[in-house]
């Protein structure tokens, strides 16, 4: 008897196992659908898969972070301040469900940003770095808010951070090579926009800064490249 029910017992598991797997890989797939949905530009069918994924997985952070940010850009377009709201939600409940996801924080953040509340802004990134002293992607989203806010010195003081913490983190040097650029050191912000780019090559935006920055270097070399008269010959 108590083999017979030891096998119920795994047997049950085991079907409750494979049910929980399978509506991962659903969620998981819905998830992929609505992004590209999304980056097509149809929101409101984006919003349907990531709500199906929910469906699936109740406690998917990702579904839960595509909802927030479909509504967030929704709530933007629309100027409706109950979307964004509805976004603020979701964007928690997220954060509920994985306390470090990254894009997570960074659409709450802007989010924050976007109505009004950039001290909120600023806290919750300083938390966050707070409680993970290591995380370079923390860094490079506080010095985001720094920069937003002109405050430029800063701004480089966190994205030196996140390096120290992460060499290989291209959003890093991406990040350094704007500043580097905004602040008039075009050479130096060429160099990190090309590191950045030979750690992660599918950067298009970065490929048409380091293609401007190396055209533009070129011509000032050129221009201010030093003409010898030949000397005239003895007569």
């Amino acid at each position: 008897m108590r083999t017979a029910l030891f096998g119920i017992v795994v047997a049950v598991m085991a079907g409750w196992m494979a049910t929980a797997t399978g509506c991962k890989m659903a969620a998981d797939g819905q998830n992929v659908q609505g992004v590209a949905l999304y980056q097509q530009g149809q929101y409101q069918a984006a919003m349907q898969e990531f709500q199906k994924a929910l469906a699936n997985d109740p406690k998917n952070a990702d579904a839960y972070y595509n909802l927030a940010a479909t509504t967030h850009r929704m709530g933007v377009q629309k100027s409706d301040q109950q979307m964004l709201a509805q976004a603020e939600t979701l964007y928690n409940q997220c954060l509920d469900l994985n306390a470090n996801h990254n894009e997570c924080y960074r659409g709450l953040a802007v989010l924050l940003g976007d109505t009004g509340r950039q001290d909120r802004a600023f806290s919750l990134i300083k938390n966050w770095a707070a409680a993970n002293p290591t995380s370079s992607d923390a860094r490079i989203e506080l010095a985001r808010l720094y920069e937003e806010t002109n405050d430029l010195n800063s701004a480089q003081v966190h994205l030196n951070a996140a390096i120290m913490a992460d060499q290989n983190n291209a959003r890093a040097w991406a990040a350094l090579g704007r500043l580097r650029e905004r602040t008039g050191d075009s050479q130096q912000a060429l160099a990190n926009y090309q590191r950045s780019l030979s750690l992660n090559g599918a950067q298009a935006a970065i490929a048409d800064r380091v293609a401007a920055l190396s055209r533009s270097l070129q011509g000032t070399t050129e221009g201010t490249r030093t003409v010898t008269t030949p000397t005239a010959p003895l007569r």
